[in-house]
């Protein structure tokens, strides 16, 4: 109920955030100039403050058009990369470096203190508001996610605890921000790579923003209009295809792994004992010729398509959002969010990756590009058919 609720408004977060965004490119064009722009750098900010209202229904400023450096958002990170340790090594290495409060792990803690700080305060601080008599009278429904599961109650019917709901919306955060952002990066490089995919990107836009009512006579489209509809994303076929297939080759989360709860025994009679865990390679699998055909390494669009509609896979087999009970309960805001950037974006600039500008993944939690995305936007006119 909860999530459906949310996606109702989802829709308003993105459409706010992204003329935001689309601002924020404009003067970095205006002052850099023929200087290139790391694009990794600007999606992380847009995630981050777009995925942050949805869930505490408060903007970190990630976005404003100077680029600050904002406290939160720097100390979420941090404690995502630290925390990324505890999976490398032994357990009872990071164990023993939490209780003498050394390396990694007292980094961590000063991070997370900062985090917690920011979601307790706001916790407090959404409570205290609800119970004015002011706040009924605001003539709305709350839309974030920390109002809503306020005003929820558990199966037994008491409210949840200030704990559940900071860690809920901080669950919230760290699925939806990195994962999508990154995505994007992986995209637009790709689509730089492949010209005639953007050319088929940028026809399917056309195609959708002709059949608008009110269509200008000059039939030149204004900037301030490039920002589409819900109904409108949902028509980007094309455009999905080619975000699925990005990330069928370059997955956010490239590797995850499941912890047995009790002993198990496998199809293929392997053993599993309990408190094991069993890693799956997910970058891995989206590049198996056994999987997805001897075309596995090569970014097609068309093979999630079929007479012109977009074809779903198998979770299991394209298991970048999961699968089964553990599917990814924000996979619908994930496409709404990226279809909206790259269309958005692609409708008004050209994204010109940086001659000589190297490429490589960073080993972490999520598929970063270790040295960022340098582009240039090149400004264009779309000229409707």
């Amino acid at each position: 109920y909860i999530y459906i609720y949310i996606y109702i408004y989802i829709y308003i977060y993105i459409y706010i955030y992204i003329y935001i965004y689309l601002q924020v490119i404009e003067k970095q064009v205006k002052t850099a100039k023929d200087q290139a722009i790391d694009l990794q750098e600007l999606l992380l900010r847009f995630t981050f403050d777009n995925v942050c209202l949805a869930a505490f229904g408060v903007d970190p400023g990630c976005l404003a058009l100077d680029l600050p450096e904002i406290p939160f958002a720097k100390a979420f990170e941090q404690a995502t990369e630290y925390s990324l340790f505890r999976f490398l090594v032994p357990p009872y290495v990071w164990k023993s470096m939490r209780f003498f409060n050394i390396s990694k792990e007292r980094k961590l803690k000063e991070a997370l203190k900062i985090v917690h700080e920011f979601a307790e305060t706001t916790v407090k601080n959404r409570k205290a508001d609800m119970a004015k008599p002011s706040w009924s009278k605001l003539g709305h429904e709350p839309c974030d996610l920390l109002s809503r599961l306020i005003m929820m109650q558990d199966h037994q019917g008491h409210s949840f605890s200030d704990k559940f709901l900071r860690d809920f919306c901080i669950s919230f955060i760290l699925a939806g921000r990195d994962t999508s952002s990154v995505a994007l990066v992986w995209f637009f490089w790709l689509v730089n790579e492949n010209p005639e995919v953007e050319l088929k990107i940028l026809q399917e836009i056309k195609g959708i923003l002709s059949g608008r009512n009110g269509e200008k006579s000059d039939d030149e489209l204004d900037e301030e209009e490039v920002v589409f509809e819900a109904k409108e994303l949902e028509k980007m076929v094309y455009l999905q295809a080619a975000l699925s297939e990005a990330l069928r080759l370059y997955p956010s989360v490239p590797i995850d792994f499941k912890q047995a709860r009790e002993d198990e025994v496998f199809p293929d009679g392997m053993r599993i004992r309990k408190d094991s865990r069993v890693l799956y390679h997910v970058y891995a699998m989206g590049r198996m010729e056994s999987i997805w055909g001897k075309d596995c390494l090569e970014f097609r669009p068309e093979r999630w398509l079929k007479d012109g509609q977009f074809i779903s896979e198998n979770p299991f087999k394209y298991a970048v959002f999961n699968a089964g009970p553990r599917l990814c309960v924000g996979k619908k805001f994930a496409y709404m969010q990226m279809k909206m950037v790259a269309a958005s974006v692609l409708s008004r600039y050209r994204v010109k990756v940086k001659e000589g500008h190297l490429i490589a993944s960073k080993v972490t939690t999520t598929l970063y590009m270790k040295h960022g995305l340098l582009v240039t936007f090149e400004p264009r006119q779309l000229v409707l058919c």
